[in-house]
């Protein structure tokens, strides 16, 4: 007996109708935002060798990918993530092009959860990319592109703004091994207070640890700078939160600074990125649906540094909230043919009544009280008849 027959995969869904539709509806919305911002759309295969996410960088682990192999005997796996196989992309066929490079995409992304707990195997993603670019102006049109997206979906949300170095400059400077270092990073990142201290507590308790211990609630506006300028002392962690300052200033500036609020608490995937770091949330959801930042380092596995940076959103969850707000499809009108004489008629007067905007669908069924019957079920309000 095929006992997995009539079941999807773990982490997987079946998509159906009003959920299709909200899919539709929340990526158009955020491709013409792409679009308005000149950003071109690129597609990458479903299957990438393993190499290429095995880099120091990639900021993926190796149990979070499906893997199979091609005939050849080479690993390779279902697509993870889309910056790595963009970042191929743009090192090999676009390498003559001129820079910087504004790419976006739209495409789904596997990643292994064991444990689920609510999440998804299978993410539909559209992202940017922006490549070649360094500094403010490039961080600054990453992050308005990013907010533009989100407010062009929903209203009810807000987007957290840190800068990798911070955490990366202190845990630097802290010596201990690096199995404690990942520990204290997890800790801060899920904002885990009392296991942080348990675990700073026995430390010496230096400048650096008091300022890795604050970190976590170092969470709100601009007076958060203040804070921080008062704990922390190492002049690398202070150049990168002048330079967050700085932006934080100039996004207030364009009307868009209550939806930024700064975290200096932001330490996900510290190996992957090198700069400023940002995640988007919407009412209702606990996880991020958006996740950004700068990643220069990235290109250096392809033998052609530059600088890049960008973004990815996940559809899913902006779908499932959309979904409640979008329109009804059924149809307005049922026509039925009355005969087969009539049918291409039927099919023709159908046809002329969508063309003219009215949501019509023609009867494939022959007999008039079943359609009648599948009009009612539906709820389709308008039953017209083309014959006799």
């Amino acid at each position: 007996m095929r006992k997995n027959l009539k079941i999807t995969p773990e982490g997987t869904k079946d998509y159906l109708f009003k959920e299709c539709t909200a899919v539709d509806y929340v990526c158009k919305k955020i491709r013409k935002v792409f679009e308005n911002h000149q950003f071109h759309r690129v597609i990458t295969p479903a299957l990438e060798y393993y190499d290429l996410f095995s880099t120091e960088s990639s900021g993926i682990s190796a149990e979070s990918m499906f893997k199979t192999t091609d005939n050849n005997g080479r690993i390779v796996v279902v697509r993870p993530d889309s910056t790595l196989p963009i970042a191929r992309l743009v090192s090999t066929r676009m390498q003559n092009e001129v820079l910087p490079v504004r790419l976006y995409y739209n495409q789904t992304v596997y990643r292994n959860n064991p444990s689920l707990t609510g999440r998804s195997n299978e993410i539909i993603q559209m992202g940017v990319e922006l490549i070649g670019s360094k500094g403010k102006r490039a961080d600054l049109e990453v992050i308005t592109t990013a907010i533009q997206s989100m407010r062009a979906v929903s209203n009810d949300f807000r987007i957290e703004v840190g800068h990798s170095m911070l955490f990366t400059s202190l845990i630097k400077s802290l010596e201990v091994n690096d199995d404690l270092k990942e520990e204290i990073k997890t800790f801060i990142e899920n904002k885990n207070y009392s296991a942080l201290n348990d675990t700073l507590d026995k430390l010496e308790q230096d400048d650096t640890v008091m300022a890795i211990r604050k970190l976590p609630s170092l969470f709100g506006g601009e007076e958060v700078f203040e804070k921080a300028e008062s704990i922390i002392k190492l002049s690398e962690a202070l150049e990168a939160l002048s330079y967050l300052k700085s932006l934080y200033k100039d996004l207030t500036l364009l009307d868009m600074g209550e939806k930024i609020i700064v975290d200096l608490g932001l330490v996900q995937h510290n190996e992957y990125y090198s700069g400023i770091v940002f995640t988007g949330y919407v009412l209702g959801y606990g996880d991020a649906i958006l996740s950004g930042g700068r990643y220069d380092k990235i290109f250096d596995a392809f033998d052609c540094s530059m600088g890049a940076s960008g973004f990815a959103i996940n559809i899913n969850h902006l779908a499932e909230k959309a979904r409640y707000r979008s329109k009804s499809n059924i149809p307005e009108v049922l026509v039925f043919a009355k005969s087969d004489e009539d049918i291409m008629k039927a099919i023709a007067y159908t046809e002329e009544l969508v063309k003219n905007g009215v949501r019509a669908q023609f009867s494939d069924l022959s007999d008039e009280q079943q359609a009648r019957e599948f009009a009612e079920k539906l709820g389709i309000k308008k039953f017209e008849i083309i014959g006799d």
